[in-house]
């Protein structure tokens, strides 16, 4: 269990430092996230840019310590970026100023890729005062209205990531409006289904229950004046959204209203992904990159390829010698 992100960054700062590489890196608060990351001592920055305009950008942000790798085309930055995580020359890879699409698009090249051959999903991870523990919650952010094989897959990803972090038997709520199945109403059928699999062993070790309301998934009261006998009542782990409407509106909700914390990747590459917003705070920013780095130090064959990987990158010094593109 994970009951906050200070939790989360102290989780990752006590493990080995990743090459975490940043496409189109000339924004203020973004290296100002990256500035405290180093800090903490869980990542070793390698930014992608323009090299005239990040090497000050950089020093006035604090690093002490970082590669640049000087782009100056903008259009060519994510695909940099994505070569680089792809190929080994680093490990994490994050999203700056550029445009989501192109930032997935790069991601998604046959050729320089981080395609693992699954279903790309969003995983984002909220801390709420009201509540005792981080919540997870999938798909928030990109499959908009998953089918019941995407739902599985976008499952299987959650719990891998979640295995990543420690979690034995993860408590899932495959959300839905009520408990009842209704054929009218696919995201109860659905829910029915991925519950039936879960219990036949047919998914990652979970507890998940479904068709179940939002009320019934974290008030006990809810559960027991409903005649419901919830194992999962009140101690939820992990929120399987039916669609990427309520996913997103439950998380907005949350940052809007009740001033949560959250951090966000992407699950279903080979490599960890993080995906935020341009508007993010630089602490929302450390806590996704702290939350990626974990997935990476809990990966055996991450592992083993990075410390196998040769030393190409120059990171005690600001230098736009480490490598250029042409």
């Amino acid at each position: 269990m994970l009951h906050n992100f200070t939790e989360l960054r102290q989780r990752a700062a006590a493990g080995r430092q990743y090459r975490l590489c940043v496409a189109a890196a000339a924004d203020e608060e973004l290296l100002a996230a990256v500035a405290l990351a180093a800090d903490m001592g869980f990542v070793k920055p390698v930014l992608v840019g323009d090299g005239e305009t990040l090497e000050p950008m950089a020093r006035a942000a604090g690093l002490q310590a970082c590669s640049i790798v000087h782009c100056p085309q903008q259009d060519e930055c994510a695909l940099t970026a994505v070569r680089m995580v792809s190929s080994g020359e680093a490990d994490v890879l994050m999203k700056g100023r550029v445009n989501t699409s192109e930032y997935l698009r790069a991601i998604l090249n046959r050729e320089h890729g981080l395609r693992s051959g699954n279903l790309l999903s969003a995983l984002a991870v909220y801390e709420l005062g009201e509540y005792h523990k981080l919540i997870f919650c999938s798909d928030s952010g990109m499959n908009t209205a998953p089918d019941l094989g995407q739902k599985a897959g976008i499952l299987h990803n959650a719990l891998s990531a979640m295995r990543c972090l420690g979690f034995d038997m993860p408590k899932v709520a495959a959300l839905t409006a009520n408990e009842a199945v209704d054929p009218k109403v696919p995201s109860t059928t659905d829910a029915k289904a991925l519950a039936d699999m879960a219990a036949e062993g047919k998914t990652l070790p979970c507890l998940l229950e479904g068709p179940i309301a939002f009320d019934v998934a974290f008030d006990r009261d809810a559960a027991a004046h409903k005649g419901i006998a919830s194992k999962i009542s009140g101690d939820v782990d992990l929120i399987l959204a039916p669609n990427i409407e309520t996913g997103n509106a439950l998380g907005k909700s949350w940052l809007t209203l009740n001033k949560a914390q959250w951090a966000g990747v992407i699950l279903g590459t080979i490599r960890p992904v993080v995906l935020g917003s341009r508007s993010d705070t630089a602490e929302v920013k450390v806590n996704s990159i702290a939350l990626a780095c974990l997935l990476a130090q809990a990966s055996p064959s991450l592992g083993e390829h990075v410390e196998a990987a040769p030393a190409q990158l120059h990171t005690s010094t600001i230098s736009l010698s480490a490598k250029r593109t042409q």
